[in-house]
């Protein structure tokens, strides 16, 4: 069952363009319910919003059109995605409701996979998933609405690095890269098999090792690539410094790079940034690499000197590898430095 034939573009490559976003966003009226305390002000994961003094609900929702052709792993990829902002807001997942746009005169056995696969991580993150709402459309799309909780005083920001921490990623990149390709025909089945698996593993695995630890900022890593969400997490005072050479990625997202085969979304990553980083003798393939768009990506999560070691032994139990990606440093000239 081939999907593909019904996406021009697929996963977290058909956001729309950041600066796009930030303009429109500016426009919304701002909101001062006492109790809402994360809106969309600060490119946050998600919104959390108190009931009472101990809990407090985290709402985020998540779609796009497919990057895969298998119905079932677009599924989980998709699910898989929305699921994981509650875990960069500190949250338990609890409810989900599908959101889901597919062609009426399609197979509907295609759309019965695509179900049964956010439906399966749904259940792998502990939630439940109660209903939603479909509308036709020629271009499939699915995702979640998500409600996950936290304790008021346990949510976690995506802006709040102090100098001083490590920044953790808890997947390789190269996802974008290796999907496009392999889509005509430019990457081997083995890097798409790998981008498969890093894209469709819960963050709840790497988020549950974390908790543990003295975490002041976490985000995940989707359509606006790794630098994209890196720049969320300088706050005030504070600029990241990139350990070039420690970022893990899917080997072949090299060739690709060097080969041109890249993605538009990459590329409007790369403008937008173009103010917010420094590159100091980095390879024009490993740029690309640190701008491409990520679907379903890994955490990125500042955290305490102190507790890197012991947080890296305990990362590298899981299945995908994590590293230890840059530390965060003093205001400098730029937001990001990559040495």
């Amino acid at each position: 069952m081939d999907i593909l034939k019904l996406a021009a573009c697929g996963g977290c490559t058909a956001k729309l363009p950041p600066g796009m976003l930030q303009d429109s966003l500016q426009k919304i009226p701002k909101f001062t319910d006492p109790n809402l305390l994360v809106g969309f002000d600060t490119s946050d994961d998600g919104a959390v919003y108190k009931l009472s003094d101990d809990i407090a609900i985290i709402k985020t929702l998540d779609f796009f059109p497919p990057m895969v052709d298998d119905p079932y792993l677009f599924g989980q990829i998709a699910a898989a995605n929305a699921l994981s902002d509650i875990y960069a807001m500190g949250g338990e997942v609890k409810v989900a409701l599908n959101i889901v746009a597919f062609p009426e005169n399609e197979n509907p056995a295609i759309l019965a996979e695509i179900l049964r696969g956010g439906a399966e991580k749904v259940m792998e993150a502990g939630g439940v998933l109660c209903g939603g709402h479909s509308i036709s459309d020629p271009t499939i799309k699915y995702g979640l609405s998500v409600t996950g909780v936290v304790h008021p005083a346990k949510i976690l920001r995506n802006n709040r690095a102090r100098v001083g921490n490590r920044i953790f990623l808890t997947k390789p990149l190269g996802v974008g890269l290796v999907t496009a390709a392999h889509r005509v025909g430019e990457a081997s089945d083995e890097s798409f098999a790998m981008a498969a698996l890093y894209m469709s593993t819960l963050n709840k695995y790497a988020f549950e090792i974390a908790r543990e630890f003295d975490i002041s900022a976490i985000t995940d890593v989707t359509g606006f690539g790794f630098l994209g969400h890196l720049n969320e997490m300088v706050g005030e005072g504070v600029s990241i410094e990139v350990f070039a050479d420690s970022v893990e990625y899917i080997p072949e997202a090299r060739r690709i790079a060097e080969d041109f085969l890249l993605t538009a979304a990459g590329q409007k990553n790369r403008n937008f940034l173009a103010g917010s980083v420094h590159f100091e003798g980095t390879p024009d393939y490993l740029q690309e690499i640190l701008f491409d768009p990520q679907t379903s990506g890994g955490l990125l999560i500042a955290v305490a000197e102190r507790d890197v070691n012991e947080m890296f032994t305990k990362l590298q139990e899981l299945a995908i590898p994590s590293c230890i990606v840059g530390q965060v440093i003093p205001r400098g000239a730029a937001n990001i430095v990559v040495m």
